[in-house]
């Protein structure tokens, strides 16, 4: 009896420990049909139009004399603005800066060989949405220049326009959805070359959208009237 007892507690034993080993090797199996992923990028560029314009006419003036030259940078002032004014620039569209005048000889650490005493800045700012005019305007400044104005200089600000993209928000959408339809077809592409189906989305990294100029350059530095954006999203799949 007792022989018959222990014979069926082996058996028993024995079917607990193979069934629990089934147990865990479909455990196992299940673990690495889960585990099986692809990893995509999908990339989307696009060149836009600038709609927003911000141009600096930046001019100088120099003397001895404190009142002549703030005298000449009020006339270079009222010469641009009427110049602008010419070429359709509303109120709203323009800013005057005020001006400064400095007295190199009263500077902390100033040298007493300056060939002039008096130097003056003056800036009007033209801030518009009419990108297209603002280009042509940058470009027919001939006139004040042969009136003897000088127009830049350094650290007066940049002689041409910058350009922006304020309507940023609304191309981002339509960019990110082609990026994401193109992360999809390459990675049901890699499925099908594989011999499995696609599976849910896992995971995802929309990416950063880059914003460059068409010269060339690795950045936007406002020079450049349109622009390319591009980005490059991350998707992981599972595959069945």
């Amino acid at each position: 009896m007792n022989t018959l007892s222990r014979l069926i507690a082996a058996l028993l034993v024995g079917a607990g420990i193979a069934a629990a080993g089934f147990a865990v090797s479909q455990g196992l199996e299940r673990f690495r049909m889960s585990d099986r992923s692809v990893t995509v990028k999908g990339l989307a560029e696009k060149d836009v139009e600038s709609d927003f314009a911000i141009w600096t006419l930046s001019f100088r003036r120099a003397g001895n004399e404190f009142g002549s030259v703030q005298q000449a940078l009020a006339a270079d002032r009222d010469k641009v603005l009427a110049f602008l004014q010419q070429r359709g620039f509303t109120e709203a569209e323009v800013e005057a800066r005020p001006l400064q005048v400095q007295d190199l000889f009263a500077r902390e650490y100033a040298q007493g060989n300056q060939p002039l005493r008096f130097n003056g800045t003056g800036q009007v700012l033209v801030k518009s949405a009419r990108v297209g005019e603002v280009e042509k305007a940058a470009l027919a400044v001939d006139p004040l220049i042969q009136s003897g104005m000088q127009l830049g200089g350094e650290g007066e600000g940049a002689s041409g326009p910058r350009y922006q993209l304020r309507g940023f928000n609304d191309i981002k959408a339509p960019l990110l959805a082609e990026a994401t339809r193109n992360a999809r077809e390459q990675a049901d592409k890699f499925a099908a070359e594989a011999g499995a189906r696609l599976g849910p989305l896992k995971n995802a990294n929309q990416g950063a959208i880059r914003i460059t100029g068409d010269d060339g350059n690795d950045f936007d530095d406002g020079s450049s009237r349109t622009k390319r954006l591009r980005v490059v999203s991350t998707f992981e799949y599972e595959l069945r």
